[in-house]
């Protein structure tokens, strides 16, 4: 393939991309955000997808920054895409930081390109300078407005145009007809005449518009699968009339549901309680959890299964399996998910599901080894790694006596003050005898104190569980003793006395 240096940019780029189709067709995929704050959940599922085709089929993962949209651009989102997409296990092939053959990706840094494939579209009389004021075009609104009719710019397209220059928009000029394509997901589908228009496809800043730019983009880039939210099924007219006036053929298009909100009657938005991926992580979610979690927002592998890890899903994701309906959105399913990840990765290495919880812990001086006994110990009562803060507190610090926690208990509250301390008297007596203060020992010693007191176990540990900790929840009482450790334990028993005492 001989290509010359007079050669325009865009037959260069577009002769390589379909040479490189024809002779392998290789899958390439990619996710294209647009750089305007954090990633929304939505926005993340288009990127699971196509990830997994091209991991499956030993394709291309790209990752392109749609970054034309300068009044909403957002000075250090993109930085935080990249880390979103790091965290949740997202390695792409291609892209910023790792550069490739069909860069640049930036769409700012990619303006001779679409400059070049505008200027085809001109020459081939498809494209037109529109030096209309937005004043008049707002006329035009209101007026097609009260005729009750869709208002359709190529309806009000001017004559004599002047010659297109930078600094002027720059329309397609559509021919409008019937046109037919493929979904992967929705099937056959038909756009009519009444959905093409003469839309606009350079700005007057001189970037390109969404509609135009994609395209452009995914082709020069060989993309083989376009993945993206059923919202833009209406504007398939527009760009299938694009692709056939560069001469392009189309990719596979695969349009995915809504994710809905809770209720399931409206797509998911902010207002419905659907946090960003940063603040999913900063509540302590797992990166397998949300993957694992987006993945099956809409799709499943036809199996019972609940829990898929990332090579799981490279091998059983397949796009046949996508729903057609929305996918309810469920946080609470999200946080059980979790909790399961939490209970997987502690047997499957728990030092290093460990290193993950630095930035979850309540205040402390301790060291590792002693958090790594606590860790060791809750990890199963965990749903998120930020319920840690919460739920240990009382390993580091004396926990204020509450005896309103005691007489609210359904197990404690018939019990007198006398009784309460009578009991705790024995406990300490118990413990106390114990030489080697191990978990095994100390649940030796509470099963011995059962049996001599002859109170329920609900009674029993129940008070001591409460006294040590006055806590909701806690581990299991031998093992909690064991890493408060002895001095710890019966003092905190004893406050407890104490305090009734003073009653």
């Amino acid at each position: 393939m001989h290509i010359f240096k007079s050669t325009p940019i865009y037959e260069v780029l577009f002769t390589c991309a379909k040479y490189a189709i024809l002779t392998d067709m290789k899958t390439v995929t990619r996710f294209a955000p647009s750089p305007t704050g954090y990633i929304h959940i939505g926005n993340l599922r288009s990127a699971i997808y196509p990830y997994l085709i091209a991991k499956q089929e030993q394709g291309t993962f790209i990752l392109r920054i749609e970054d034309t949209d300068r009044a909403r651009y957002v000075e250090g989102a993109t930085e935080l895409i990249e880390d979103t997409l790091k965290w949740i296990g997202l390695d792409w092939d291609e892209g910023p930081e790792k550069g490739g053959e069909n860069g640049p990706y930036f769409q700012t840094q990619r303006q001779e390109i679409y400059i070049e494939w505008a200027k085809k579209l001109i020459t081939a009389g498809r494209a037109y300078a529109d030096p209309t004021p937005s004043e008049q075009i707002a006329k035009y609104r209101e007026e097609a407005s009260k005729n009750k009719q869709a208002f359709l710019y190529r309806n009000y397209r001017p004559d004599n145009t002047p010659e297109w220059e930078p600094g002027m928009p720059l329309r397609f000029k559509a021919e409008p007809k019937e046109r037919k394509y493929h979904d992967e997901v929705f099937g056959d589908k038909v756009m009519l005449p009444e959905t093409q228009d003469d839309i606009i496809i350079i700005k007057a800043d001189g970037l390109p518009t969404y509609n135009f730019a994609h395209i452009v983009d995914d082709a020069t880039m060989g993309v083989t699968h376009i993945f993206r939210g059923q919202e833009y099924l209406p504007s398939m007219g527009n760009y299938l009339a694009i692709y056939e006036a560069l001469g392009l053929d189309t990719p596979k298009f695969v349009h995915l549901p809504h994710i809905l909100a809770p209720s399931g009657n409206k797509k998911l938005g902010k207002r419905d309680g659907a946090k960003s991926a940063v603040d999913y992580r900063a509540d302590g979610i797992l990166p397998e959890a949300m993957l694992n979690f987006l993945a099956c927002l809409g799709w499943n592998d036809g199996t019972e299964d609940e829990l898929y890890s990332k090579e799981d899903l490279i091998k059983k994701f397949s796009i046949d399996r996508i729903q057609h309906a929305g996918a309810r959105y469920d946080e609470q399913k999200l946080i059980w998910l979790n909790g399961q990840w939490i209970r997987r990765l502690f047997a499957e290495d728990a030092k290093a599901l460990y290193e993950r919880t630095k930035d979850f812990w309540p205040e402390n001086n301790a060291d590792d080894d002693y958090k790594f006994k606590i860790f060791s110990i809750i990890y199963d009562r965990l749903k998120t790694l930020g319920d840690l803060k919460t739920m240990t507190s009382y390993f580091f610090e004396d926990p204020t006596v509450d005896m309103s926690m005691i007489e609210s208990n359904k197990a404690l509250k018939k019990l007198s003050e006398h009784e309460i301390q009578d009991i705790l008297r024995q406990a300490i007596d118990k413990l106390r005898s114990i030489e080697d203060w191990t978990a095994d020992n100390l649940q030796n010693a509470l099963n011995e104190l059962l049996e001599s007191t002859g109170h329920k176990p609900a009674e029993l540990f129940g008070l001591i569980r409460l006294s040590v900790s006055f806590a909701p929840f806690s581990p299991a009482l031998h093992d909690t003793l064991s890493v408060l450790g002895r001095e710890r334990s019966l003092a905190r028993l004893n406050a407890v006395i104490t305090a009734y005492s003073r009653d």
